[in-house]
């Protein structure tokens, strides 16, 4: 049977940190043995195609 998770005032801030600004991803929580181990955060970068700057031709790289 799994052991009860408890979530202490940390770890409820830890999540509230990775969470926090995201516009567009994920935020995936580990828990191992009935713990929080790890907290990972995927963020994604989404740009309107009539952005000026990715108008066919007019983008560089430096």
């Amino acid at each position: 049977m799994a052991k009860p998770l408890t979530i202490d005032e940390l770890w409820k801030e830890r999540i509230a940190q990775s969470l926090n600004g995201i516009e567009y991803g994920t935020v995936q929580i580990v828990v191992h043995d009935g713990r929080i181990v790890q907290i990972e955060r995927m963020e994604r970068k989404r740009y309107e195609p009539d952005s000026p700057r990715l108008k066919k031709g007019t983008a560089t790289l430096a």
